[in-house]
């Protein structure tokens, strides 16, 4: 029998949702995702050191203060996710600056920059996903790189209102956070879920069947896994970025494992379209107490994640 993640892997483009790379050669992923916290936790283990030391060596000399540490900040992300690209054959996503989640020409700008420090280290654009928060800023921000051929995920997305922005955006893929909502529920209802009726699954069921349905091109990357349960009822979703415990507990069952989405199935949703400018997109994300909350509290988070790899690279120029 082969591994469940073996077997996932038959339909469902399976990611890393790690900044290590020892974890990322053990699972043989086709991608890799990076956030602030995952550099963060990476940048402090000493087999990284050299990646840190690289950033601040080769910025030295070229601006002092403030201005010093962003240089160093940027490149830090870039040297992961060019290490990272070593390992793995497909793309790595590298989150834009959480401070800028509602400054449409800031997220552009650092965009554009990222991008170009990769071109700089030979890594050809195809290569690379920008993170944005799905903020309406951060969806027009998309939009404006995906015309320029600037590849975003945009992430932190909980509703099908900001699956549906960016669709019509064009943005390449989004990541919707299944655990996180199924956290909110968890607390708000006090009680726990199955699987198949984890508010999580469902919602990302839901966007993968409007995506379908309606042709778009987007893909849907589930992401923020708190146990391998939903994972299985995911299966087929375009991707899934997945935590190496996870990964590790897949790898370790020969469970079958079947196939749950398909777009042959999602085209037979009884889901209706949604006509959607920026008032109304304001509005349905503010009707869902859900996604504003969790929203708002992921981008806090990355912030604060963010500021202590900041605070820790400070201490070293």
């Amino acid at each position: 029998m082969s591994t469940q993640l073996d077997q996932l892997k038959q339909f469902t483009v399976v990611v890393a949702d790690s900044g290590d790379f020892a974890t990322i050669k053990q699972f043989a992923p086709r991608d890799a995702t990076t956030n602030p916290s995952l550099i963060f936790k990476a940048a402090q283990m000493p087999e990284y050191k050299f990646l840190v030391d690289k950033a601040i060596a080769d910025n030295k000399g070229k601006a002092s203060g403030q201005e010093l540490l962003s240089l160093v900040m940027d490149d830090l992300l870039i040297q992961f996710g060019s290490e990272i690209l070593k390992i793995v054959p497909g793309r790595v996503s590298t989150e834009t600056d959480a401070d800028f989640s509602f400054d449409t020409d800031k997220l552009v700008a650092k965009g554009r920059r990222f991008i170009s420090l990769y071109e700089k280290n030979g890594i050809a654009r195809e290569r690379v996903l920008i993170k944005i928060a799905s903020t309406w800023e951060g969806i027009k921000a998309a939009e404006i790189l995906q015309r320029e051929g600037i590849h975003c995920n945009l992430t932190l997305l909980f509703s099908l209102a900001q699956a549906v922005a960016c669709a019509e955006a064009k943005v390449t893929l989004i990541s919707p956070f299944v655990g996180r909502i199924m956290d909110w529920y968890k607390a708000k209802e006090k009680k726990d879920f199955a699987p198949a009726e984890d508010p999580g699954v469902i919602s990302v069921k839901e966007i993968y069947s409007y995506y379908k349905k309606f042709g778009y091109n987007t893909e849907v990357m589930g992401a923020s896994f708190r146990n391998v349960g939903e994972i299985t009822e995911l299966a087929g979703c375009d991707l899934l970025t997945i935590s190496p415990n996870l990964l590790a507990e897949l790898q370790k069952s020969e469970a079958p494992l079947a196939r749950k989405l398909s777009p042959e199935i999602a085209r037979e949703s009884k889901i209706e379209k949604i006509p959607l400018d920026e008032k109304k997109f304001r509005w349905l994300f503010n009707e869902s107490a859900m996604a504003t909350e969790k929203t708002a509290e992921g981008i806090r988070l990355f912030n604060a994640d963010a500021q202590k790899l900041a605070q820790a690279i400070a201490a070293k120029l």
